[in-house]
């Protein structure tokens, strides 16, 4: 049985959303506040955590920051205001593997997490994946230029893997959030571009001269540095 922890200080979203998850199976522990869902968090293992980004004492972001420092593979799913963008790019920036604008329709919350829980549940292949200098270790999770590690957030490995093993192909928006995400994707949120920026910055600061190009009308190519 799944458990969860549901960080929401307004108790009637909180009720409607342990009610619906309960019948779906999942045993939700519910904080209504940023502290104490922080410190549940650390203390206390949960399949995935569900964190509303304004919180009344500890914004989301701040709890979403701290949780990735002592775990970075839990799925963590924020709830923003539908119309603030700068909410939903903090909690992406600080670790958070998706978010669902409210109000929201249980269905999606519902098949968001599960698209976090099965991603999370996938047995990685064994086989390392290699461009030059650098290498990712799907079973260990490991990222590296040149022999030197790298943080990536776990969202971030596995877009990363994602392009990696489709090197030189230029890959629709739709297929990337498929293949990553694994939920139905809504071409109104910048979501893929987020992260693209990420991983140039991070793989920059590696020293890693792979490149993620933007392909007019169509998504991204990753190019080997081999081939710049």
């Amino acid at each position: 049985m799944r458990r969860l922890l549901l960080v929401e200080d307004d108790p009637h979203v909180a009720s409607f959303v342990r009610q619906g998850l309960s019948e779906e199976g999942y045993v939700v522990e519910w904080a209504a506040t940023g502290r104490e869902g922080q410190r549940r968090a650390l203390a206390e293992a949960f399949d995935a955590v569900v964190l509303d980004v304004r919180l009344p004492d500890l914004s989301g972001v701040e709890v979403c920051r701290e949780v990735r420092r002592h775990d970075a593979a839990v799925p963590v799913l924020m709830l923003t205001a539908l119309d603030a963008v700068e909410d939903r790019v903090a909690g992406l920036r600080a670790g958070a593997d998706d978010y669902l604008p409210k109000p929201f329709a249980f269905d999606e919350l519902l098949a968001r997490l599960d698209a976090l829980l099965r991603r999370a549940a996938v047995e990685p292949p064994d086989r390392a994946q290699a461009d030059g200098p650098l290498r990712l270790d799907p079973a260990t999770r490991d990222a590296r230029c040149d022999g030197a590690p790298f943080d990536l957030t776990a969202t971030e490995f596995d877009l990363l893997a994602y392009f990696l093993a489709r090197r030189g192909q230029a890959l629709s928006r739709d297929e990337i959030h498929q293949g990553v995400w694994g939920h139905d994707f809504d071409r109104g949120t910048n979501l893929i571009d987020v992260y693209v920026g990420y991983l140039r910055r991070k793989l920059a600061e590696a020293g890693c001269d792979a490149r993620i190009e933007a392909v007019r009308g169509v998504g991204y190519r990753y190019v080997s540095a081999a081939d710049g």
